[in-house]
């Protein structure tokens, strides 16, 4: 059974998927994580905090692209 919280392998594997996304996927990815974290605040913080660091993880990717 896998971990509530974000692991190094999680992180890892956002990065190489953020890699190949275009903007639009990234922007859409961010969003949905954003969402998920905010369904998750009253529930779990834990899977919130997962959720924070995955969009975390694809808004990087797009800050760099962007900038």
């Amino acid at each position: 059974m896998r971990p509530d919280y974000a692991t190094a392998e999680d992180f890892a594997t956002w990065r190489r998927n953020a890699s190949d996304c275009d903007i639009d996927a990234l922007r859409h990815i961010i969003k949905d994580c954003h969402n998920a974290a905010r369904a998750m605040a009253d529930h779990n913080v834990e899977k919130e905090g997962f959720y924070i660091d995955q969009a975390l993880t694809y808004s990087d990717e797009l800050r760099n692209r962007l900038s």
